[in-house]
């Protein structure tokens, strides 16, 4: 079945679904289901207990469907919905997680300079066309390499990556300044590239060596 193109926004999705369109529920679904369950399991947490941030996510997005409006993008209340579930998992398992650059950025100094848009990451099965190039161990330890970023960093990474969001939306959702979220995707890119320094140049060309190494020398 063809859909108009202005149709088929998530807003639009997420707008048909509030009138009762179950269909526009499950086409939505499908389409941001795995990056934020990528979002959760990057963030350190057990599959399983990714997997119940997932459903209650989305229960959350359901239950507030009929107060839905497009007031921004879709997947701004997503990730926004995400990460409050995740932190409220946090302060449960009482895990002091913080989120703030003076906790987890050892650099210390602030970085005003803009930043480079990525494009994809590696999945953890090296699923993704420019990543295929990898061995299985190559991804895997990409993916560490991302687990092992301070946790405000690792969060700046993964929302603009796996949740393809702009810095606005990154702030939306975060509550923190444009400046300060792109001084710490700036870190985050350049531990990544230091991390994975002995086997990307020589191993992964084109495409999935730009996204790790983006922001070298700017």
């Amino acid at each position: 079945m063809n859909h108009d193109a202005d149709d088929d926004t998530d807003e639009a999705l997420m707008l048909a679904y509030a009138a009762g369109d179950a269909s526009a529920f499950a086409r939505l679904y499908d389409r941001h289901e795995r990056p934020v369950y990528r979002f959760f399991l990057r963030q350190g947490v057990a599959a399983h207990q990714a997997d119940d941030l997932l459903q209650e996510t989305w229960m959350a997005i359901l239950q507030g469907a009929h107060r839905y409006t497009v007031s921004a993008r879709f997947t701004t209340l997503l990730y926004l919905v995400a990460r409050r579930k995740l932190i409220d998992q946090w302060r449960a398992g009482r895990q002091h997680v913080l989120l703030d650059d003076a906790a987890n950025d050892p650099d210390g100094e602030s970085d005003a300079d803009g930043t480079t848009r990525m494009d994809r990451v590696a999945d953890g099965d090296a699923a993704q066309p420019d990543v295929q190039a990898m061995s299985r161990q190559h991804a895997d330890g990409f993916v560490t390499a991302v687990q092992a970023l301070p946790p405000a960093q690792r969060e700046a990474f993964l929302l603009h990556v796996d949740g393809e969001l702009t810095m606005q939306q990154m702030a939306d959702v975060t509550g923190v300044g444009i400046e300060t979220l792109k001084s710490r995707l700036r870190y985050a890119m350049r531990r990544v590239r230091c991390a994975c320094a002995d086997w990307l140049d020589a191993r992964v060309p084109g495409a999935a060596r730009e996204v790790v190494g983006a922001n070298d020398g700017v």
